[in-house]
């Protein structure tokens, strides 16, 4: 179990929790804590070990020593453990919910919960992958065997973020310790909570030194982590600007590194496609319930002139009538933005469209000064019309609840706007014409595109970017072959 001690002796009294090395929970070595706020109320709940260097290192190197023991262990043995501790999971799957909507600030019924099912399914995807590390045989005469395997690549550093934390760590965790790895995963600092509760869990299955969870800022722990030599792969989910930082250390030592960074993506609505799911469809893309703390937020809306007024008052219309509210009270739609500097920025972002003559705000602005969302950081949904595709507001990840809508009459052009982004993670396409759509979503420069459909990944979805969002696949088989295994060939003369 993980060592939960309380300093307080009254109802707020704040949660210590320590992080995981060597199968140990532990304080830092310099015995400094990180603060954990709850962002929907603006106060304290929980502190964490203040990770350093030396704690990087101590798990780093209990990582190596597990490594040779459990890349020998058999492939479907591993994925036995990880569908076990998938099931355990899943019987604390409401506690874990909480967690994640406490610290992140998410909606319990929209997307806390559903974020924690997901985990349960990811872990079990991966768990029954066991058999598929095989390799194959190569046809080159009776006179030699020449067969390749597929061999774990040792320890993987690991770095997640705060949006979907215990999600995006089950995708780290699942198919690297699948593929026959150990782990050292760093957690957000301001989401660490969920994806140590989640450690605790894996703790209970795996041997020690396997799994390691640390705690600690990005420059004082998640770079120690990136540049430690014993570290043989790494895997980043986060911003375009720290993966670029991650890609250098990584090229310093020839290590491979797998990147799922930042996106702008856009959503194409064809004049035939002016109906109430599209607009649903437009909502899910994006994902307003997250308060667009998303990467896949689909933040360029595309919309045909003949359909832009009507579908965009039928749109703002929409999203009004979601509740915003405490992420923990069932009937909250969209809960808080993550920390007071994201919902600063997100805040400029708005005041800035607001000093533009020539966009229309549909729906939202800024956020109220009194009453019960200032206690929180809660952030409005906000639409602006007659945006521009060279507006900095369409061009950089705002990472938060703001939506521009592009009029356009012709197709080409279209296109041609909603490539024109040095980001191409997805994109969403809205018609009924179907081979219009597939012509689109082809010519589209992202690595998922969505027809007709707004919704998140499934276990199994071969999941990546184009461009500056990102290198190599996520939640598939595939992704788990290329990422987190290395390819030998073996040849035998059978002749001698």
């Amino acid at each position: 179990m993980t060592a939960v001690k309380r300093i307080g002796g009254d109802e707020a009294a704040l949660r210590q929790v320590q992080m995981l090395i060597g199968g140990k929970w532990v304080d830092s070595a310099c015995g400094e804590v990180l603060e954990v706020e709850d962002p929907a109320h603006r106060r304290p709940i929980a502190v964490v070990p203040r990770g350093r260097a030396e704690d990087v290192a101590r798990a780093v190197r209990a990582a190596a020593e597990a490594f040779p023991a459990w890349s020998r262990t058999i492939p479907r043995d591993r994925g036995r453990l990880i569908a076990r501790i998938a099931d355990a999971l899943e019987a604390r799957l409401e506690e874990l919910a909480r967690c994640i909507a406490l610290e992140t600030g998410n909606a319990l019924r929209t997307q806390a919960r559903p974020e924690a099912k997901t985990t349960v399914d990811i872990l079990r995807y991966f768990g029954g992958l066991g058999g598929e590390l095989k390799g194959e045989t190569i046809p080159l005469g009776e006179h030699v065997l020449s067969y390749t395997r597929r061999e774990p690549l040792g320890v993987v550093g690991a770095i997640i973020p705060w949006n979907a934390p215990v999600l995006l760590a089950a995708l780290k965790i699942g198919p690297a310790l699948c593929a026959g790895n150990t782990m050292v995963l760093k957690a957000a600092e301001d989401a660490p909570l969920g994806v140590l509760l989640l450690a605790e869990m894996c703790q209970e299955f795996l041997p020690p030194g396997v799994l390691n969870v640390l705690t600690g800022l990005g420059e004082e722990c998640g770079a120690p982590l990136a540049n430690d030599p014993a570290v043989s792969k790494l895997s980043f989910t986060g911003s375009t600007e720290v993966g670029k930082l991650i890609m250098r250390a990584a090229a310093d030592r020839i290590v491979p590194v797998s990147l799922e960074l930042g996106g702008k993506s856009p959503s194409i609505v064809f004049p035939d496609a002016n109906e109430d799911w599209v607009v649903d469809g437009i909502i899910a893309a994006m994902r307003f319930t997250r308060q667009s703390q998303s990467c896949t937020a689909g933040s360029r809306l595309f919309l045909h002139r003949d359909v832009f007024d009507p579908f965009l008052d039928a749109l703002g219309q929409k999203v009004k009538s979601l509740k915003i509210g405490d992420p923990l009270d069932e009937a909250s739609d969209i809960g808080a933005i993550i920390n007071e500097k994201q919902f600063s920025k997100v805040c400029g972002y708005v005041e800035e469209g607001l000093t533009r003559r020539e966009a229309r705000v549909v729906i939202g602005g800024l956020p109220p000064k009194e009453g019960p969302l200032s206690e929180g950081y809660y952030a409005i949904p906000t639409i602006f019309a007659n945006a521009a595709n060279d507006w900095r507001l369409a061009r950089e990840e705002i990472f938060g609840p703001v939506l521009v809508a592009i009029p356009w009459t012709d197709e080409a052009e279209a296109i041609r706007m909603a490539n024109d982004s040095h980001y191409g993670l997805a994109a969403y396409v809205w018609s009924h014409d179907i081979g219009r759509a597939l012509r689109t979503a082809h010519v589209i420069e992202a690595g998922w595109v969505q027809v007709n459909q707004g919704l998140g990944q499934s276990p199994g979805h071969s999941y990546g970017g184009y461009k500056e969002s990102g290198i190599g696949r996520e939640f598939s088989l595939e992704g788990m072959l290329e990422s987190y295994t290395q390819r030998k060939n073996v040849t035998v003369n059978l002749m001698r």
